[in-house]
């Protein structure tokens, strides 16, 4: 493992970045799970939304290794005491760096300093690693889903973290 890894993690949104997010959750998770063209959609049209109506409770993390973005994770507020941690990524190439556990904790920070009362986030049952990091960091399963979707059968769940 190189531990000399380096990366840049910056919070402003610069030309390229939304359709790059999208194409970077796209493509990986077509390779390595075989998600279809539908979940490019499902990311890009929130993630617009995100971007064109930011708030200052809202936040978002991009990481970027030699100007290429390699990674992100957001906060969007849902409701005045409610926040929701979306498109966590990181390219395989930078993962086991701890830069995952580094964003969300990041991600925890931030929404306690807008103090929201509880933050939730929603995955599927086949992201192991994910799962094991929301554990680890205070998140709680709360409900559970079985679903047709992205061209998969997957069970959508729902983690929250009461802050």
């Amino acid at each position: 493992m190189n531990n000399n890894l380096k990366v840049i993690i910056r919070n402003s949104i610069k030309p390229g970045d939304m359709g790059y997010i999208t194409y970077l959750h796209g493509k990986l998770y077509a390779d390595q799970y075989g998600f279809d063209h539908t979940f490019e959609p499902y990311v890009a049209v929130p993630l617009a939304q995100f971007i064109s109506s930011h708030c200052s409770k809202e936040r978002i993390w991009i990481v970027e290794k030699e100007n290429s973005i390699m990674g992100s994770v957001a906060l969007v507020r849902q409701s005045d005491k409610q926040a929701q941690l979306r498109w966590l990524l990181l390219h395989p190439e930078i993962r086991g760096f701890g830069i995952g556990k580094r964003l969300v904790k990041e991600v925890i920070a931030f929404a306690r300093q807008c103090e929201y009362s509880s933050l939730f986030l929603l995955t599927i049952d086949i992201l192991p690693e994910a799962a094991g990091l929301y554990r680890s960091l205070g998140f709680t399963v709360t409900e559970a889903t079985k679903m047709q979707v992205w061209g998969l059968k997957v069970t959508e769940q729902k983690y929250e973290l009461k802050l």
